[in-house]
Parts: structure tokens; C-alpha cells; sequence
């Protein structure tokens, strides 16, 4: 291939080069719902569905060691797979973990990490099945795939958002990015004076929601109980606005949401004042919180109104208008996505 036709992957960005990738896929069996294009692929085992996704975490891109805790990134690992599978309105029963060490690593390290690797397949009730140990030449990798199950009538794919339905939060939005900023800050101030010791009390909680993140199966549960599926439904990895931008596409829809109705944590606030950020752009853009994004129909608004777990902060519209946020001072402006960006 000469130089002239060289497309540089930032060209396309993540999603472009997914869609590029899945272009000419072909599906060849019937029990293969749900390819390419959702939190997680879909596939007919009988009587219900199985959910089936795959992440990695790659050292110096997802993960920083030098503030990551061992336990933490390993129970983080397992975490951000199930959230996957909740997305999907289905709970995680699987998983496989595949890891790429350096010789930097010892064997007691690699226990830590298995040990939160471990933990958080007890809190999510899901089994460690199998996976894959390997070398790497450059820094720690860990894979994760993870399985879950749905009843046929109640998965909930991104596509399902219709005219008027609500959009809906599980929870608060940008502390894991607020939580970042101040384990870099620290991470600078340490590595230009290491006598210094990091300075982290005032700020446990929004540094927990970026170091050790829990999937909200808890949510899914909720709905359960009371009798809702969602219209339509992902999760928060990166970023709001880029997820509401990703419902929209996949179901041909606009939306509209509402600044003052943004669930920003009064710790994620005060972090924002400090660093001179406003509180909406983390809360948009942030990423990581792995909340859940979900609509419903209207019908069932009574049903949840009341439920401290979940946050109403908009409605869906016509495609032709587009995603907007109507402002605090009452301006509608566009939504772009400025989340994370893998390329």
C-alpha cells in the first residue's frame, strides 16, 4: 500500500473505525440476534437470550499504575464488563479474564489483582470461568469477556427510543473524571517532589468513582420489581452527551435534556470550583461513571418517579431537531460528543 492511500485510524475515530470494521460482517446463523452495534451481542440459547461483550484495559491508556491500586484495577476490570451487560437490561452470569503481563510483575501482584478480580465477581454473583496468561513486552493488559442472560421479552437494545419517552439516570454523572483531574494533580506534584505524600481525604469520594466503579445492577433489579423495561437503554463509559448521541442514532430520534437536571454530586461540584471546570462539562463529557442512560415510556413514569436511584433529565424528540440541552439561563444549545476518544 503506497503512502498516498494511508487513512490514519484518528481519521475515523473509535466509532467510525467500528462501523467501517462491521460493514461487511455477515451473519450466517439464526441464533445470532444482535451483532455489531450494541453494549453487548445478542444470541437465542432457548428460552431466553444470552448476552455476550468483551473489554480491554490497556496500561497508559485506561489505567495509570502509578494511582491505581492492584485490587482496585482488577475489581475496575470486571466492573466496567458487567455494566455492559446491564445495559442490555440483563444480568451478568460469565466472565473469562485474559492478562498480559512484563516481567515487572511478580507473582504476588498478580494476586492483587485477581484478588479484585475476585471480589467483584462475588458482589455481581458471576462465575471466573477461564481466560489467558500471556506475556507483553509493553505494560499490562487485561481482557475481559462476560455473559449474561435476559428473558426474550425484556432485552432492551439502544434502538428502542420513541417520541416522548423520558430519559432517565441511575446516578450521579462526572465524578470519575472530577476523581482523575486529582489523582493527576497529585500524581504532578509527587513526581516534582516525592517527599510530598498525595493528598486524597477531601476527595474519597469522587476518586473511589474513577478507581473502583460498580456496575448498576442494582437498577436492573429495580425495574424488575416494579415492572418497567426500558424503551431503550446503554451505559455511561463515555461520557452523556455521547451516549445520548449513540440512543439517538440507533433509534432515529432527537433529544432534549435539561442542564438544571443534571445529577452532579455536591463532592463532584466542589472539585469543579476548585479546578476552575464548569460542573456541566464533566458531567456531559466526563466519562466512566458507568451509570446507566435508559428511557421509558411515559405511561410508566409514576411507577419510578419516586425511586432515589433514578434521575428524569429530559425527553425524546423528533430526529430533525436533533440533540439539544436547554441551558440554566434557558438557551438550547446542540449536544456534541466530547467524551473519551480511543484514537
Amino acid at each position: 500500500m503506497s503512502e498516498k492511500n494511508r487513512t490514519e485510524v484518528d481519521q475515523l475515530g473509535e466509532f467510525g473505525l467500528i462501523e467501517r470494521i462491521s460493514k461487511d460482517v455477515e451473519i450466517n446463523h439464526p441464533t445470532t440476534i444482535k451483532g455489531i452495534g450494541d453494549d453487548a451481542a445478542v444470541i437465542d440459547c432457548g428460552e431466553d437470550y444470552m448476552v455476550v461483550s468483551t473489554d480491554m484495559l490497556l496500561e497508559g491508556i485506561h489505567f495509570d499504575l502509578s494511582f491505581m491500586p492492584l485490587q482496585h484495577l482488577g475489581y475496575k476490570a470486571i466492573a466496567v464488563n458487567v455494566s455492559d451487560i446491564a445495559a442490555m437490561n440483563a444480568l451478568p452470569e460469565q466472565v473469562t479474564v485474559s492478562i498480559a503481563i512484563t516481567n515487572r510483575f511478580s507473582v504476588e501482584a498478580i494476586d492483587m489483582i485477581y484478588q479484585g478480580i475476585k471480589a467483584a465477581c462475588k458482589n455481581y454473583n458471576v462465575d471466573l470461568v477461564g481466560g489467558d496468561t500471556t506475556s507483553s513486552r509493553a505494560g499490562l493488559v487485561i481482557s475481559v469477556s462476560v455473559t449474561g442472560r435476559v428473558a426474550k421479552d425484556k432485552i432492551v437494545y439502544r434502538s428502542g427510543a420513541k417520541k416522548g419517552d423520558i430519559l432517565c439516570l441511575s446516578g450521579d454523572i462526572g465524578g470519575a473524571y472530577m476523581g482523575l483531574q486529582v489523582l493527576l494533580r497529585e500524581k504532578k506534584v509527587y513526581e516534582a517532589n516525592p517527599e510530598m505524600q498525595p493528598k486524597l481525604d477531601d476527595y474519597e469520594y469522587i476518586v473511589g468513582r474513577q478507581l473502583r466503579p460498580e456496575a448498576r445492577t442494582d437498577v436492573i433489579h429495580d425495574l424488575k420489581e416494579i415492572g418497567i423495561v426500558p424503551t431503550s437503554m446503554i451505559d455511561v463509559s463515555d461520557g452523556v452527551a455521547s451516549e445520548i448521541m449513540h440512543l439517538c442514532k440507533a433509534s432515529g430520534v432527537g433529544a432534549a435534556i435539561y442542564e438544571q437536571k443534571l445529577p452532579v454530586d455536591q463532592r463532584t461540584f466542589d472539585a469543579c470550583h476548585e479546578f476552575k471546570i464548569p460542573s456541566v462539562t464533566p458531567g456531559l463529557n466526563g466519562g466512566e461513571d458507568y451509570e446507566l442512560l435508559f428511557t421509558i415510556d411515559q405511561e410508566d413514569f409514576k411507577k419510578v418517579e419516586k425511586n432515589p436511584n433514578i434521575y428524569f433529565i429530559g425527553y425524546i424528540d423528533e430526529a430533525e431537531n436533533g440533540a439539544r440541552m436547554v441551558t440554566v439561563g434557558d438557551q438550547v444549545v446542540p449536544i456534541s460528543a466530547q467524551g473519551f476518544k480511543h484514537f
